[in-house]
This record gives C-alpha cells, sequence and structure tokens, in this order.
C-alpha cells in the first residue's frame, strides 16, 4: 500500500511561488507514475500536473503551463510541484496521486492511492 504525505502548502501572495513536495512510502516509488491534483471549495477534484515513472513525460492542465513544473526523485521516493507566478485562482487544496505502472493520466479515476492535501491559499 502506498503511502503518501504531502507537504509545502501555505498562505501566499499573487505572483509569488511555493513548492509542494510529496513522499512516498511502501512501494517501488519508480513503477508509478505521479500526478497532481487540486480541489477548490464547492469544485471537482481537478488534475493539475503528471509525470511518468521515469520523469520523461511530463503533462500538464494549460491554466498552469508555464508556472508550474513537476519533478520527481526516484532515490528519494519524492514528487516536486514547483508553482511560480501563483494566482488567487490556485486556491485549492492539493493532492499527490500515485497510478501504478501507468503513463500519465489525467484522469483522478485512473490513480487508486492518494495524500491527504496540503492548502495553498494565494491572496490577491
Amino acid at each position: 500500500q502506498v503511502q503518501l504525505v504531502e507537504s509545502g502548502g501555505g498562505l501566499v501572495q499573487a505572483g509569488g511561488s511555493l513548492r509542494l513536495s510529496c513522499a512516498a512510502s511502501g512501494v517501488t516509488f519508480s513503477n508509478y507514475a505521479m500526478g497532481w491534483f487540486r480541489q477548490a471549495p464547492g469544485k471537482e477534484r481537478e488534475f493539475v500536473a503528471v509525470i511518468s515513472w521515469g520523469g520523461a513525460r511530463t503533462f500538464y492542465t494549460d491554466s498552469v503551463k508555464g508556472r508550474f513544473t513537476i519533478s520527481r526523485d526516484n532515490a528519494k521516493n519524492t514528487v516536486y510541484l514547483q508553482m511560480n507566478s501563483l494566482k488567487p485562482e490556485d486556491t485549492a487544496v492539493y493532492y499527490c496521486a500515485a497510478d501504478a505502472y501507468g503513463s500519465g493520466s489525467n484522469s483522478k479515476y485512473d490513480y487508486g492511492n492518494w495524500g491527504q492535501g496540503t492548502q495553498v491559499t494565494v491572496s490577491s
């Protein structure tokens, strides 16, 4: 069973940056594609970014392209989300998720393992 623990959330002004981390344990991390999703109050959980098991392929939702960067360190069993030029509409709880042997899906239904989430709040 994969255990995922996110960290790095917080309160930041618009235009600022945050780096989220997600540490995995209990599994062979390199077997998993890793995704980041977010959920704002009253809204559905939505896809943000995904990285393939080896890190060679990444994919982003249009609203974060050019601002967010997903990366992973398989030696540390950790995936990161660097968020720059943050906007108030980025405010949400951010979740990391693991997809065993996945190729990098943007569908939340393909992920069987989730972290507890970390709050990101961007003030205007």
